[in-house]
């Protein structure tokens, strides 16, 4: 299951605070259970017994066979399917469980699903689950680089649902933290990382509104072009003079209730 893009320096940091939480346990089998190219590429780096990465997206898997070379050992592998299949992984247990944007991510294929994920998750975790999630976007963002970055993200999710698609659904900390007790688990930290965009980011949300706005009518596509470069442009300025700060990411470290 694709996550949902991110700066790439963040992506370091919020991998880098798993390991920190993990000390000098062992990882032993991991489940990455909403797969993607970073995902996959971390937990690939860890030293491992063996992993299993589930993705929700049947061409996900040939991807990371292609860029990554995966699966690398006889006992790692790459599974398709959906978490709302009880079947799936059934009686399996992991010694490490992670769950990278995977609540955000699970909504365009698995919709309302959220909690019972949660619940679902923790038949498989023996030992911890690192949850990295995405704070929803603020309802208002304070200067011209900021609102015009968050409008234009909006704008993305026009495009999406003007294209056929669904949405990401993110999940603030506060509700997670309450879910995952609920589910079962015992919260062991909660860590914030506020996030700063950069032009890179400011172009990736730009050329995604161009992508999918060419599944729409010609008048409509002009007038929502025009507006997603205006803003685009904007934000780009304020990205170029230090970055955008806006919103965070969270990572959850979480190990079943005794």
């Amino acid at each position: 299951m694709m996550a949902r893009p991110v700066p790439g320096c963040h992506v370091d940091a919020l991998f880098g605070h798993i390991v920190t939480m993990h000390g000098t346990r062992p990882w032993g089998r991991v489940l990455d259970a909403g797969t993607g190219r970073a995902s996959l590429q971390f937990v690939m780096g860890l030293q491992t017994e063996s992993w299993t990465a589930v993705t929700g997206d049947d061409g996900e898997e040939r991807y990371l066979a292609r860029e990554l070379g995966a699966p690398a050992r006889p006992g790692d592998r790459v599974l398709t399917g959906h978490w709302r299949d009880a079947t799936l992984l059934q009686g399996q247990v992991f010694d490490v469980v992670l769950a990278d944007y995977l609540l955000g991510a699970v909504d365009r294929v698995d919709p309302y699903f959220q909690e019972q994920l949660l619940e679902r998750l923790r038949q498989h975790v023996s030992g911890r689950l690192y949850l990295v999630g995405l704070e929803p976007l603020p309802d208002r963002a304070d200067g011209e680089g900021p609102a015009a970055l968050r409008e234009l993200m909006r704008l993305a999710d026009v495009t999406r649902l003007l294209a056929g698609e669904r949405l990401y659904r993110e999940f603030p900390l506060e509700w997670v933290q309450r879910s995952l007790v609920r589910a079962g688990f015992h919260v062991v930290n909660a860590t914030v990382f506020p996030i700063v965009y950069r032009t890179a980011a400011v172009d990736r949300q730009l050329a995604g509104c161009r992508d999918r706005l060419a599944h729409v009518d010609a008048p409509t596509r002009a007038a929502l072009e025009a507006r997603a470069v205006r803003l685009a442009a904007t934000a780009r300025d304020a990205a170029r003079a230090g970055g955008i700060r806006m919103g965070s990411d969270y990572v959850v470290t979480a190990e079943p209730t005794a």
